[in-house]
């Protein structure tokens, strides 16, 4: 099977993009990170790029429109013949320009619970602890033109104890966040997801297939 290629936007640590390298390196994904970019010259991210032998670049996105800079970046996603782009801690908006390329985003909440523009990191799980809910989660969903309204591909639960900070409560999330991611990348380069207007269907060949 021919490796998908994948872009990655991040703006800081990169953790998820380095359980991504990691699963590709040991033969569990497979796909091929070919531009890694980011809009924080000083993101850790771009490190564990470059430790990788992953090509990466720093849009600077001052003084542009949300249009101009994603063109931009755009651009040098297609030069790369990327397939599917990955937002992993990308802190601003995207908006595809190419419709041959899919972008799909990893949100730390139960879409569409705690999402819209502002909405990221540690302040979905400060919103959280405040409300007092009992579950929380992530969200792997198809990017649109609208902040987290995409459709979702998957959700899986965490559950809140009645100790929970928002610390720890991140903590639990940003793991459950690459074990979704993961499961989701394989799905869609398996050829698994289907998209039916806004809802999205993965086939499943056998019960047992869901269990793995």
């Amino acid at each position: 099977m021919e490796k998908m290629k994948i872009g990655v936007l991040l703006s800081g640590s990169g953790s998820t993009l380095q359980s991504m390298i990691d699963h590709i390196k040991n033969g569990q994904l497979q796909a091929e990170i070919v531009a890694v970019i980011s809009d924080n010259m000083k993101a850790y991210g771009l490190e564990r790029a470059k430790d990788a032998g992953i090509p990466t670049m720093v849009v600077s996105l001052k003084g542009k429109s949300v249009d101009d800079y994603s063109k931009e970046i755009c651009q040098v996603l297609e030069n790369k013949d990327v397939k599917l782009v990955v937002l992993a801690g990308f802190l601003h908006k995207y908006m595809n320009q190419n419709k041959d390329m899919s972008v799909i985003n990893i949100h730390p909440s139960l879409l569409p619970a705690f999402a819209g523009k502002g909405m990221y990191g540690s302040k979905v799980h400060k919103a959280v602890i405040a409300r007092g809910c009992k579950l929380s989660g992530c969200t792997l969903h198809f990017v649109n033109d609208e902040y987290d309204e995409g459709p979702i591909i998957a959700q899986d639960i965490v559950k809140i104890s009645s100790v929970e900070t928002f610390e720890t409560l991140q903590q639990k999330v940003q793991a459950q966040e690459k074990l979704t991611l993961i499961n989701g990348l394989r799905d869609i380069i398996s050829g698994k997801v289907k998209r039916r207007g806004n809802t999205v269907f993965i086939t499943r060949e056998s019960q047992s297939s869901d269990k793995e």
